[in-house]
């Protein structure tokens, strides 16, 4: 066998076996988004305990083409310095992975992750930027109940202060006979 041959039939083998990308296992993710449960995806800062969605379209290079790619074990990370929030996204028939939760009661500066590395696939790492922010003086509840006690024992002084000061000014001792 002679070298050309030798590499003509090495390199037929390669690219018969599927090791290239055309292939299969070539992954690509697209149309990243996120947003509050029930609005429109937009860049606005989220609320603590606020109810999100993240979503994320992943396709498949099979034979030359873009399919949807379907596996059950892909996550989405909500990560501040370590991970918050940890969700398997839930895949759709177009490729589209899902995962809907509740913001963390910690604000700051918050990342959507997915990393997804398995063998026989590329890596697949996506990052999305986004803030939390703690709620505004105007939007906390008026009254707390856990705080009725407190409520009740400033009431209770202010009545006690109006009875002492109503005693205090028309009590009048008796004036003592000799």
């Amino acid at each position: 066998m002679s070298p050309e041959t030798m590499f003509v039939s090495f390199g037929d083998v390669i690219l018969s076996s599927g090791i290239n990308a055309e292939y299969g296992g070539d992954l690509r993710f697209g149309a990243v988004k996120h947003n509050k449960v029930g609005e429109e995806p937009s860049d606005v800062a989220y609320r603590i305990t606020d109810d999100a969605e993240y979503s994320i379209t992943i396709e498949e290079m099979q034979s030359g083409k873009w399919v949807p790619f379907q596996a059950k074990d892909v996550q989405m990370e909500f990560v501040r310095i370590d991970p918050f929030v940890r969700a398997f996204l839930v895949p759709d028939a177009a490729g589209v992975f899902k995962a809907t939760f509740k913001v963390p009661d910690v604000y700051g500066v918050f990342q959507f992750k997915v990393n997804y590395d398995r063998t026989g696939y590329t890596h697949l790492y996506s990052t999305t930027q986004v803030s939390v922010r703690p709620f505004r003086h105007t939007e906390y509840e008026r009254f707390i109940p856990s705080a009725y006690p407190y409520y009740a024992s400033a009431f209770s002084m202010m009545g006690g202060l109006i009875v002492f000061s109503f005693i205090f000014l028309y009590h009048q001792d008796k004036p003592k006979t000799e």
